[in-house]
């Protein structure tokens, strides 16, 4: 974890359920989430992995120079690595403000406001009806 000289930048993301609390820190490249490694946490996903890397690949900068250390909470993993994106995006840029402009046109600091609609009542699920019948 960060000691208190340690100077870290700090991103919040969410999407869908999902909240990713990310702290940014010079470092070896090591990602831990909720005090596990990612390949632990994610099952050696390597998709969801890839995607936890992609603010770096679009800034051609090196991962392995940065800590991070991410709380996350709700959703399941992709809505989870989703949210650490963004998070991380928004670290990123808080780091550097060259940055922002080099995030956005690659898509990495919009937030998804899509949610799942709620089941309403007398329905079958959010908006699914019992079939109509007219005799």
């Amino acid at each position: 974890m960060a000691t208190k000289d340690q100077h870290y930048f700090y991103g919040l993301g969410r999407r869908k359920r999902s909240t990713a609390q990310v702290r940014l820190l010079t470092g070896k490249g090591n990602i831990t989430i909720n005090g596990k490694t990612a390949d632990e946490y994610f099952a050696s996903s390597k998709h969801l992995t890839s995607m936890l890397v992609q603010p770096f690949t679009a800034l051609d900068l090196e991962a392995n120079k940065f800590d991070i250390i991410t709380k996350v909470s709700g959703g399941g993993h992709n809505g989870q690595v989703e949210a650490i994106r963004l998070g991380l995006s928004k670290a990123l840029a808080i780091l550097n403000e060259d940055y922002k402009s080099t995030l956005r046109r690659a898509d990495l600091l919009g937030r998804d406001s899509r949610e799942r609609e709620r089941k309403k009542f007398g329905l079958r699920g959010a908006r699914k009806q019992r079939q109509f019948t007219k005799r």
